[in-house]
């Protein structure tokens, strides 16, 4: 039986540190790709914090992971530039027998601290309903490019995972996506996503 190791003011650091490296990884990482030039865009559950804290900041989800698009062909700039930033590329097999693509944030760095990639234009796994979103159009910040709403809602729908859901459901909540949605997407999708619409709290 598992029990509390950790408790008052070291309970509260870990889970303030655990907050603070998925922020410094992301910020390391775009401040890389922007200084060498390399198009990309952040999505995953970095991309959602960056939509609904346009609307409520009380409504942002705290993310683990750092998901991205790369352009295949900028690959082998984007390691020389991630490298000078402490990064390391590995490839790992999936659990659908494709390969995984990722930076490691160090040496010592397990997957669950790495900066993962997808290609744009490409399907993550053959039977997703589309390819990765194509990011020569990107919502720009000083810091950071991110998918139009509309990209990422689609890359979302696409993967389907209980994880995606749920960021879907937050987006619903604080209304950045509505009855007018569904209509945009193709059949599958909009099925999906009027599913979400139809039952937001399950």
């Amino acid at each position: 039986m598992t029990s509390i190791r950790y408790t008052g003011e070291e309970l509260w650091n870990r889970i303030e540190r655990s907050v603070e490296k998925v922020k410094d990884r992301l910020q390391r990482v775009a401040t890389a790709l922007n200084a060498a030039g390399i198009p990309y865009a952040v999505v995953g559950g970095n991309a959602v914090q960056i939509w609904v804290a346009q609307v409520d900041e009380s409504a942002v989800r705290n993310t683990r992971d750092v998901d991205i698009i790369l352009n295949r062909d900028d690959l082998e700039s984007a390691k020389a530039a991630l490298a000078a930033a402490g990064f390391l590329y590995r490839q790992s097999a999936s659990l659908g027998g494709g390969r995984v693509e990722m930076f490691l944030d160090g040496p010592d760095a397990k997957a669950r601290d790495a900066v993962h990639v997808v290609f744009a234009g490409e399907k993550v796994r053959e039977d997703y309903a589309a390819p990765v979103p194509l990011i020569d159009v990107c919502e720009i910040d000083k810091d950071v490019r991110t998918l139009p709403l509309e990209a990422l809602v689609k890359m979302k729908l696409t993967s389907n995972r209980r994880k995606d859901q749920v960021h879907l459901l937050d987006m619903i909540h604080v209304g950045l996506i509505d009855e007018s949605w569904p209509e945009r997407y193709e059949a599958e999708l909009s099925h999906r996503l009027q599913a979400l619409l139809d039952d937001p709290d399950g």
